[in-house]
């Protein structure tokens, strides 16, 4: 009697073992915390057939994005992951890039990224290992060992273009400015 009661308490035990195990494994099986939200952009040449992946998984824009994700960007398509008030960073065409687990930055093992916004420097491991800060305006490529400034238009950086148009706006002050040579403060039309 008393090897049948020990046999049913062995048995309710190892079940319950089994069960708690078992509930503990599918917690520490989470993706992790949700830490931004992606957004695709597409060239006119980019096809449909090619999405964004995270974590081999097809995605689409609004999708949210878990730490410790890999992202994966096809030829002719480029992804935003915005963090909220952290930052946002763009991903290039053509990139992998997996995020950090407690940043946002990550590792780059191909392609390029630029920081779009952040409260502070973004680290990313290049492929070569190396740890570029990348700052607001910067890009980093997987390739170099430092992040490079994003030129504006025609490849000319901002204080060129911002330079020019000053000059534009001095010369047109010049131009229209009379210099006081005019006899009278009064203009009649003719008649």
């Amino acid at each position: 009697m008393k090897s049948i009661m020990w046999f049913q308490q062995a048995l309710s035990m190892s079940v319950v073992f089994a069960l708690v195990v078992t509930f503990s494994m599918v917690t520490l099986a989470s993706p992790g915390n949700a830490v931004g939200e992606l957004t695709v952009i597409r060239s006119g040449s980019a096809s449909e057939t090619s999405p964004v992946t995270i974590n081999g998984e097809a995605a689409k824009s609004g999708r949210t994005v878990f730490s410790s994700s890999t992202i994966i960007t096809p030829e002719g398509t480029e992804a935003i992951i915005n963090f909220g008030k952290v930052g946002k960073i763009q991903i290039g065409s053509d990139t992998t890039f997996t995020l950090s687990a407690d940043s946002i930055g990550g590792d780059l093992a191909k392609g390029n990224l630029t920081v779009l916004n952040s409260t502070d420097a973004v680290a990313v491991k290049t492929a070569a290992g190396d740890v570029v800060n990348v700052k607001v305006g910067e890009t980093a490529s997987a390739v170099s060992k430092t992040a490079a400034k994003k030129p504006g238009p025609a490849g000319l950086d901002w204080w060129v273009w911002a330079a020019i148009a000053g000059g534009v706006v001095a010369v047109v002050l010049i131009a229209t400015h009379d210099g006081g040579t005019t006899s009278s403060g009064t203009t009649s039309p003719v008649r």
